[in-house]
């Protein structure tokens, strides 16, 4: 995929918009999700609207290969969480914290 200027490929293969930590999957979901360009801007104040409209723009114009690109980032995500190892749910937290010896100040 050929990147214009205001996006950035990071050696992690990550795609942002140039200058900032904002990636291109976060804001081709949210625009997937509805939100307009206007309500980026809401979600991401560090960004213009103009900005968020050329990022838009270079999406719509390049749907296949972003969809492509979003696709495998949600992947990853996925594959992530589930080698992530089970947590412990919040009722076995508060057990353990009640029965832990309570620590003494100064």
């Amino acid at each position: 995929m050929n990147l214009p200027d205001y996006l950035t490929q990071e050696t992690t293969g990550e795609i942002r918009v140039t200058g900032h930590r904002i990636g291109l999957f976060h804001l081709v979901h949210y625009y997937n999700d509805g939100y307009s360009a206007e309500m980026l801007v809401c979600q991401y104040p560090t960004l213009s609207l103009a900005l968020v409209h050329k990022v838009i723009a270079f999406y719509l114009e390049n749907r296949a290969q972003v969809d492509a690109y979003v696709a495998a980032c949600h992947d990853e995500l996925v594959r992530q969480h589930a080698a992530n190892p089970s947590r412990i749910d919040v009722a076995a937290l508060r057990q353990r914290l009640e029965t832990a010896p309570q620590a003494k100040g100064p």
